[in-house]
Parts: structure tokens; C-alpha cells; sequence
């Protein structure tokens, strides 16, 4: 899938993970988080996988973590996706994500 353009899901709150999607050639990720030095690998990994399932390449996401959960972290880049897509209505919960 092909995003149509920017998107963003997430606040800047404590426990919560702000995250921006645009199209772009390619995968790019950019995070900021102030757990990263503990956490940054499995923060990264989420991401990857979450877009992974998702079936996205080209994108620029840039994320700024303030101590998220994981579950926290698939949601909003999976919101993120869905609004950059426009894709509101027959969202595949449970199937691909």
C-alpha cells in the first residue's frame, strides 16, 4: 500500500508515543524516545513490524516516544498508516494487524 499523505496519531503525554507518517521512497524511521538507551531496539522493532504487516515501504515515519507501551506503539503507527491511506471504513482488525 502506497500512502497518500501525512498523517499523525499519538500525543506528546507521558506513556504515549507521537507518531507522523509521510510518503516516501523508501523506509525511513526517525525516533526520539527518553527510554531509548533501554528500549530503543524493541521500540524499533515494533515499528518495523507493525509496518511490516501492514505491507508499507515507502515512508518517512518519525516517532517521539515518551515511555509508550508496545500495544501503545502498534496502535498509533497503525492509525497513523490508516489516516495517511484514508482508509476509514473496512479496517482489517484481527486479520493483518
Amino acid at each position: 500500500m502506497e500512502l497518500k499523505h501525512q498523517a499523525i496519531a499519538g500525543t506528546l503525554e507521558s506513556s504515549d508515543i507521537q507518531v507522523i507518517v509521510e510518503p516516501h521512497d523508501q523506509r525511513e524511521i526517525n525516533l526520539t524516545s527518553s527510554v531509548i538507551d533501554q528500549f530503543g531496539d524493541q521500540i524499533y522493532q515494533t515499528i518495523e513490524k507493525t509496518l511490516d504487516n501492514l505491507e508499507i515501504q515507502g515512508v518517512k515515519l518519525t516517532a517521539d516516544d515518551h515511555g509508550a507501551l508496545d500495544c501503545t506503539i502498534r496502535s498509533r503507527v497503525q492509525t497513523a498508516v490508516f489516516r495517511a491511506l484514508d482508509q476509514d471504513k473496512d479496517l482489517p482488525w484481527g486479520t493483518k494487524i
